[in-house]
């Protein structure tokens, strides 16, 4: 009898210790707002805790948004964004705080000449030191990728998925695997079938110059400003084409590490942050491929217009969301690759996106999600109920 009432007691003990543990990991989220000291929001702003690897960005409006476990409470806060000087608070004290609104000061670069000389040298001597200044081992990385298929500059079809990906850093043409974990799409309203003929992750590896290189003899390089990252003095580069178009690199000169990249080709923007240990991998993205296609008859007669040509883009967005360099914990399958973002069979879980912590919509994703929205009057909740099974 005795063992018995021992053997309750240790189960009721061992009860309560497993209840006490889930709940003091379950998942909350913390949101808020960056702004700049005349309470403008500052856009794709870093949200890190770099102690955990896990982070996100600021949408245009400078809002945020992120999924943490309650663990995580004690642990720090950074933000950071080109321009300014970094902030750090506890995450307890920033959930505390009466109004969720972090102010970032402007910092202002003072570079000597020295550092603007020759801005060939300093752009050739960031590309030399890419391996030294990202993460160029096995990572793994958490995506959300958003991807707008637009015509007559209307979006009529919607895919996004939550990824993930293994990389070796921008040293290797592309990721090593990428998995596809959840996905979901919109009716499709589609007129001209345009399809891509790879995922569109791995585009956006072949429009990376840190991936690609650049050639830069084709360009014309000059110093265009001064400005700071992280407590660190950046240089901006940028290099023009005759037949238009610019190339434009914020570089840091602690140890040349490449922050920023903006390319007119697709409008593309790729920013960088660094992990726990100073190096830099991915945190956003976005670009948007643009076309013409030839109608039919037919088409013209479905989309109102007698115009023999029509207006073809891809909107994209990425956002990384958390950053795994444990080996033991790496985890990806490999997907097929050849084929279109819109055309995987991907499964769908209501339950996941439901209590899915995603950033602040951004003024692209709202505009465009409108746009699908007013075709038929549908919201795009409803499509993604009825479509995704």
């Amino acid at each position: 009898m005795k063992k018995q009432k021992a053997f309750i007691i240790f189960l009721l003990v061992f009860f309560v210790f497993a209840c006490s543990v889930n709940s003091q990991s379950k998942s909350i989220y913390i949101e808020g707002s960056v702004m700049d000291v005349f309470e403008t929001g500052i856009p794709y702003a870093s949200i890190s805790i770099p102690s955990k690897n896990k982070g996100s960005s600021t949408n245009e409006e400078g809002n945020f948004k992120l999924s943490i476990s309650s663990n995580y409470l004690s642990e720090t806060l950074i933000i950071s964004s080109i321009g300014y000087k970094s902030f750090s608070i506890k995450i307890e004290d920033f959930v505390n705080l009466k109004e969720n609104v972090i102010v970032l000061e402007e910092d202002v670069a003072e570079l000597s000449e020295i550092a603007v000389l020759s801005p060939i040298a300093h752009l050739k001597k960031a590309f030399k030191n890419i391996k030294k200044t990202t993460i160029n081992k096995p990572h793994q990385l958490n995506v959300l990728y958003r991807r707008f298929s637009v015509e007559d500059n209307k979006a009529r079809f919607f895919v996004e998925q939550y990824l993930k990906i293994l990389d070796k850093g921008p040293n290797t043409e592309t990721f090593n695997k990428l998995e596809v974990l959840e996905g979901r799409k919109s009716a499709d309203y589609r007129i001209v079938s345009m399809k891509q003929k790879l995922h569109a992750m791995v585009f956006m590896t072949r429009f990376n110059t840190l991936r690609t290189g650049v050639n830069f003899k084709k360009y014309t390089w000059s110093k265009i400003g001064d400005t700071t990252y992280d407590g660190e003095d950046v240089i901006i580069i940028e290099g023009s084409r005759w037949k238009g178009g610019y190339l434009r690199f914020y570089i840091g000169l602690d140890n040349y590490g490449i922050f920023k990249i903006e390319n007119s080709i697709l409008n593309s923007v790729y920013i960088y942050k660094k992990n726990s240990a100073g190096k830099l991998y991915l945190s956003y993205h976005n670009r948007e491929w643009k076309s013409k296609r030839k109608l039919s008859e037919y088409q013209k007669k479905i989309i109102g217009k007698n115009s023999s040509k029509i207006d073809l883009s891809y909107r994209h967005e990425m956002f990384v969301l958390g950053l795994e360099m444990d080996k033991k914990k790496i985890k990806v399958k490999n997907n097929n690759l050849d084929i279109d973002i819109g055309d995987m069979d991907v499964p769908y879980s209501a339950s996941f996106w439901n209590n899915f912590t995603a950033p602040p919509a951004t003024k692209f994703y709202k505009k465009s999600v409108r746009e699908l929205e007013s075709i038929y009057g549908v919201s795009i909740d409803v499509q993604f109920k009825t479509l995704n099974k």
